[in-house]
């Protein structure tokens, strides 16, 4: 089975706490802090396997989680860090945390890394808290807890040319006639149902990557048909062979056809149009095929949906007619088209140039929000909130007065008062509330 798309969890590891701990040797009476830190949690970090094709492992095996670190150890020891955890993925993955739409990567070739997870930091042992006013400090910081996402994966296939038309014109006719893959050929619509990938090598030594990419029909956008689905797949083509049925034996006209499959295309992405197309006008050898691609190319000439009037080329899959030809002037225009950002590039790059925008209203500068409960208590939420409350030790008193210094560092007090937070008013983090002190 072909899987293209799944969600995933993934979670990383805790970083091991940090301890207290004091010497304890003959003849030193007194001894200072000793408390070693946590070692760091494993990250769970992608990896390209060229062996794999698809997602289909993921549909049996959503969740990941990678292993904790070690606790700190007596006599300033640092307890064991966890090893990153590896998860194989096919070529030509993009991740996407499902959460924010922030996408992660593109992960593209055979060894390529992504880390989706990073681990938590081990705690600080006592050992660093140590100062002239507290020679023996009784706190310690718990281990930093690991990133956890919900991770889209998303499989685009790596072609350099698409193949793209309604169903039924020989698209996977064409790709069995020029390379030696081998896909269901039936007279039925819609007997492509998943992308087929061939190798096309031509006498001159050149080749390159060609995809039968189904699924395309007026309102495949939009989700008819196999829809959607499978025009993601036409992202990473840099070159499009339009086939176009000039037998007309459908009953359909050509022309129409191929105003519709461009439509589908600009609907989806509106730079894939910018990409260089060749008409393929397929099944030439059936009898009115002539007279309906003269008709045909004088519309074509006349669209002015299109930049530039593609070449069109005639073929017939089964007597093999113009299909070495065709192939060569695709590798001709292969070889001087780049390579084109993908949807999810240009996402990136936006996202790049933003950087990262904060929910606080009046002051953007804090890495926090602040809302307010029915009951009138503020509450404060944010990735490094929640990171510094957990790694937070509440047992000790001297632990909250550091944590309230820390949270005076961040700008929560002004943030607050900004806010409209009077003297007494409750704040509350995560399962700690204390009061505001102006």
């Amino acid at each position: 089975m072909f899987v293209d798309q799944v969600k995933i969890n993934v979670k990383a590891g805790n970083g091991g706490d940090g301890i207290v701990a004091f010497r304890r040797e003959k003849f030193v009476p007194d001894g200072g802090p000793a408390g070693g830190d946590g070692g760091k949690g494993g990250s769970v970090i992608f990896k390209v396997d060229e062996g794999l094709r698809t997602l289909m492992d993921f549909r049996y095996h959503r969740h990941f989680k990678a292993k904790n670190g070690e606790k700190g150890m007596n006599k300033g020891m640092y307890g064991r860090g966890a090893s990153d955890f590896y998860v194989s993925v096919p070529e030509g993955t993009t991740v996407t945390d499902d959460e924010t739409g922030e996408i992660l990567g593109d992960l593209l070739h055979d060894g390529d890394e992504l880390v989706v997870a990073k681990g938590g930091r081990g705690g600080r042992g006592n050992i660093h808290f140590a100062s002239a006013r507290n020679p023996a400090p009784e706190i310690a910081e718990n281990g930093e807890p690991g990133i956890e996402r919900v991770l889209r994966l998303e499989l685009k296939v790596l072609a350099d040319i698409g193949l793209v038309g309604f169903p039924s014109v020989g698209k996977s006719t064409l790709l069995a006639t020029a390379t030696s893959a081998k896909p269901k050929i039936a007279t039925y619509h819609f007997t492509t149902l998943v992308p087929n990938l061939g190798m096309v090598r031509l006498d001159d030594g050149r080749d390159f990557v060609m995809a039968d990419l189904p699924g395309l029909i007026e309102g495949a956008s939009q989700g008819v048909g196999l829809g959607i689905q499978f025009l993601r797949h036409i992202e990473r083509t840099r070159v499009i062979l339009h086939l176009v049925d000039l037998s007309g034996m459908d009953g359909r006209d050509p022309y129409d056809d191929f105003v519709k499959i461009n439509q589908e295309l600009l609907s989806y992405d509106e730079t894939l149009l910018e990409r260089p197309q060749i008409v393929v006008a397929s099944k030439m050898d059936l009898p009115d095929a002539k007279k309906n691609l003269a008709d045909f190319v004088v519309k074509i000439k006349n669209d002015k949906m299109l930049k530039t009037v593609p070449e069109v080329v005639e073929i017939s899959s089964v007597t093999h007619t113009g299909v070495k030809e065709l192939m060569a002037k695709a590798a001709d225009l292969l070889e001087k088209t780049p390579v084109f950002p993908t949807l999810a590039d240009r996402k990136r790059q936006k996202q790049l140039e933003n950087g990262t925008v904060y929910k606080f209203e009046e002051a953007e500068q804090y890495p926090f929000e602040i809302t307010r409960d029915p009951d009138a208590t503020w509450v404060l939420s944010g990735t490094e909130l929640d990171k510094l409350f957990k790694m937070t030790d509440f047992e000790h008193d001297e632990s909250i007065m550091r944590f309230a210094r820390q949270l005076r560092g961040m700008g929560v007090d002004d943030a607050l008062r900004a806010k409209g937070a009077k003297q007494g008013d409750l704040v509350r983090i995560d399962k700690f509330t204390f009061e505001f002190v102006e």
